[in-house]
């Protein structure tokens, strides 16, 4: 897949860009199961919802962003939308994030998702709120993500997981200088002596 290095946007004129490996080894017999990008990540991380997007690009930025999820992607607005690869799901919570102008066709996906078990839902915040030049850009989550600066993105992970830290700061007229990330394998805790 080719991307442009000013916007981050796949090439797809004066054609798409993307080639398959063993198209272009021309390998006889070859089967190709297709199966979500990040799916790697799904036996370490158990507990954790499990949050699709469209493309791969996304999954990354996302997360980034909002590390509370594991983030894959289906490799298109169909991807891996198949009993055989959605079996993997089994067993998480599952949350569709689709891109503007796609929640109506994700949404079908629901009962597919629900037919094999598997807890699921959509997050179509953004098909609502969007504006009419959003919808011709056809964006995604990853789009309003990266207009948040990172510290300001870690601030509000934290005010997720407990909102009474935003009347803290309300009430206290507190402002976010900055963010330092605290790695339990390197950074030790001085206790009191």
């Amino acid at each position: 897949m080719l991307y442009d290095a000013e916007t981050g946007k796949r090439v797809k004129e004066p054609f798409n860009h993307v080639t398959w490996v063993h198209s272009l080894l021309r390998l006889p017999d070859f089967n190709l199961r297709q199966c979500f990008f990040g799916e790697h990540l799904l036996p370490k991380n158990r507990g954790k919802p499990v949050a699709i997007v469209e493309s791969e690009k996304t999954a990354l930025v996302a997360a980034y962003y909002l590390p509370e999820y594991v983030w894959l992607a289906s490799g298109g607005k169909n991807g891996c939308f198949n009993t055989d690869a959605l079996r993997v799901l089994k067993g998480h919570q599952v949350i569709l994030y689709p891109d503007i102008g796609a929640a109506d066709q994700w949404r079908q996906k629901l009962s597919l998702l629900r037919n094999l078990g598997i807890e699921a839902s959509i997050f179509n915040y953004l098909e609502e709120v969007a504006t009419d030049n959003e919808r011709t850009a056809g964006l995604d989550i990853a789009d309003y993500l990266l207009q948040i600066e990172p510290d300001q993105a870690v601030l509000q992970s934290m005010i997720r997981r407990n909102p009474m830290l935003q009347k803290l700061i309300d009430d206290l007229q507190l402002t976010l200088v900055s963010v330092e990330r605290y790695n339990p394998d390197t950074d030790t805790i001085h206790k009191p002596s």
